[in-house]
């Protein structure tokens, strides 16, 4: 596996021009960017996938459609399309996704493992089934579609193997509510 660097950012999400290693980034908690893409279908029914056994973060969890890191020098847009061919092999053209807002957020997992990202979320619809997709095995162990009001369900009760991600959480209700949970 070759090595990942990331754009070191302040704690406005500015590059700071500095560029490191991702695992020296999240060892000393610096800010970086990354991208999560919650994709939807004509159904209305959200992707969810299972995060490898082998993650170092989050192993087993339930997680967004798609997500990741910006490697150093990528833009945010070309790095969501970027993922969204790694994990789900779905060609994904720019004006598919559609950018909703950048979140800050902050986790320590471990004393050597500090997560501080800048986030720009996306949504995309589609008419792809999961017959339509191959996971990425190193980094995802089943994908699958759940019914929006399911998936709302999974969130209000607290689903103690969905990833917590409160405030996107309350984007998509706000997003699809008056569309899907009738």
């Amino acid at each position: 596996m070759s090595k990942e660097y990331f754009d070191v950012l302040d704690e406005n999400g500015n590059k700071t021009g500095k560029i490191k290693l991702r695992s020296e980034v999240h060892r000393d908690g610096d800010w970086h960017k990354g991208v999560h893409i919650w994709i939807i279908n004509d159904k209305g029914e959200i992707l969810l996938q299972r995060r490898c056994a082998t993650k170092d973060s989050n192993p087993n969890m339930l997680d967004i459609s798609s997500a990741g890191h910006l490697t150093a020098g990528d833009e945010s847009l070309s790095g969501a399309i970027r993922e969204l061919k790694e994990e789900l092999n779905l060609d994904v053209k720019p004006e598919e996704l559609q950018f909703i807002k950048t979140l800050k957020r902050n986790s320590k997992y471990t004393s050597t493992f500090i997560n501080n990202e800048f986030d720009d979320l996306y949504i995309l619809r589609t008419t792809k089934s999961i017959d339509d997709m191959k996971y990425q095995e190193e980094e995802i162990s089943e994908i699958f579609f759940v019914p929006y009001k399911e998936f709302k369900n999974m969130v209000e009760n607290k689903r103690e193997d969905l990833l917590r991600h409160e405030e996107e959480f309350k984007i998509l209700f706000n997003l699809f509510d008056e569309e899907f949970d009738k």
